[in-house]
């Protein structure tokens, strides 16, 4: 690892790790004694980043210079903290720490007073029940969603029963129960939605289907939409009864 990329890592981990954070905790995430990580601790500060702390106390970052100044209404930090608290609760692993990395670079750049409000906000987020781990690379997944490419996957369904399917990925959404991925999928011709839990042996193909994927999520949500208005209305209609 170069020094520049260090460099780079160390601001990383303060504005992730719960500070103060030790030179012994840094160097270990690093892979550098404690003494580099006192002289590159220097050189971030004379670069303009203001750290708090000393060798054996530990450091915190209060003030990150890579990062704009930033201004936000009371309640727009409270939405801040609830959504990124909700994906640090209901998130795939990676976009469970990227929150709390978000999170630890907005109070690095507030001003004090929202900073302190942003640390103790009213609204938070737990879930009692964790979502089942995944069972392929949600990273890969995204990208291939994005990259609007389609993939193939083994898929074991809720009776057992054990296939492979190719699909268009449309959209990774968390329901009650689990992360599923909304798609078309190729075999069926039809959308479907898969639980992530459920899969298995990811391969992203190189069959695109861009531009498509806008396209097919609206119809794929408007198919849900009308079919959740449907039941809604045969239930109360079913109320409704005699």
């Amino acid at each position: 690892m170069s020094r520049t990329h260090r460099l780079f890592h160390l601001m990383q981990l303060m504005r992730r790790m719960p500070p103060p954070v030790t030179a012994a905790q840094l160097g270990a995430e690093t892979g550098v004694s404690a003494r580099s990580i006192h002289r590159d601790i220097d050189t971030l500060r004379e670069l303009g980043a203001v750290i708090d702390g000393a060798a054996g106390y530990g450091y915190t970052l209060t003030e990150d210079a890579a990062l704009p100044p930033l201004m936000f209404e009371a309640e727009e930090i409270e939405a801040l903290v609830l959504g990124l608290r909700e994906v640090q609760a209901v998130g795939d692993p990676d976009l469970a720490q990227a929150a709390g990395a978000a999170l630890a670079k907005l109070g690095g750049r507030l001003p004090p007073r929202q900073a302190h409000r942003l640390k103790n906000a009213v609204l938070n987020a737990r879930r009692f029940r964790t979502p089942p781990a995944p069972g392929v690379n949600v990273r890969i997944l995204r990208e291939a969603t994005w990259d609007e490419t389609e993939v193939i996957f083994d898929y074991t369904d809720a009776k057992g029963a054990q296939t492979q399917r190719q699909v268009r990925p449309l959209s990774i959404v968390s329901m009650d129960a689990a992360h599923c991925l909304l798609a078309w999928c190729v075999l069926r011709q039809d959308f479907r939605a898969f639980r992530l839990d459920r899969m298995g042996a990811l391969q992203v193909t190189s069959t695109s289907f861009r531009p498509a994927r806008i396209g097919l999520l609206r119809d794929y949500l408007e198919q849900i939409s009308c079919d959740s208005t449907a039941e809604t209305t045969r239930s109360h209609q079913q109320d409704a009864q005699p």
